[in-house]
């Protein structure tokens, strides 16, 4: 049979479009197996780097936002603040520019970039806060659970410019920079670079035998 109506064994068939694979599909626990009962957000959440590139709204960083405030503190005083800039509004370019190459690979992605700052002395009388890094990292906990519990991804770093956060973000004296986040939608791991690629796959932890010490080092 010949004619518009022929299908022979060269027609072309329409190929099937690549199926996606998201952070949020990953089965968190085929690779991780806590050896105790615990709530299952804390060891399900980790650090993708697939993000889809789509704005978070306000109600989502705020949410975010809130979370981090509820962290506990030295004598509560909250050394934490929260520089940001989200997607496509002002400031976005700044805080982009600041990430070390190889961050910019995944990190154009996010839908929120935030530069967390710890205040480096007490308000209440200006004695210094020892445990200002400490608390501050109670703080980057608490939105990370909040992103997951949201479906959401987050990424914390050290691979950014301190000194230029320093000055291009107006950080004063008295303050340190502890560190960028970077959240946003899930995307999909095919969409990675190869190196980061390899890398999105929740990964273990030390036995509890191994970090924790009774009566002294």
């Amino acid at each position: 049979m010949t004619g518009p109506g022929a299908r022979g064994p060269a027609a072309a068939v329409p190929s099937a479009r690549k199926a996606i694979m998201k952070p949020t599909d990953i089965d968190i626990d085929r690779h991780r197996k806590p050896a105790r009962a615990i709530e299952p957000l804390l060891y399900r959440r980790w650090s993708p780097r697939a993000m889809s590139g789509e704005a978070l709204t306000d109600d989502e960083v705020m949410t975010l936002f809130e979370a981090a405030r509820w962290a506990p503190s030295s004598y509560n005083a909250q050394h934490w603040r929260l520089l940001y800039a989200r997607r496509a509004a002002a400031g976005w370019d700044r805080f982009f520019g600041l990430l070390a190459e190889g961050n910019r690979a995944w990190a154009g992605k996010a839908g929120l970039l935030v530069v967390l700052v710890s205040r480096t002395r007490f308000e209440r009388n200006d004695h210094p806060a020892r445990t200002h890094s400490f608390d501050c990292g109670a703080a980057w906990q608490n939105l990370a659970l909040q992103a997951t519990a949201m479906g959401l991804v987050a990424h914390a770093r050290q691979g950014f410019d301190y000194e230029r956060a320093m000055r291009e973000l107006g950080v004063p004296d008295g303050y340190a920079v502890e560190a960028m986040i970077a959240v946003g939608r899930p995307g999909d791991i095919e969409d990675l670079p190869e190196g980061p690629r390899g890398m999105e796959v929740p990964n273990g932890r030390k036995p509890v035998a191994e970090i924790a010490r009774e009566g002294g080092f």
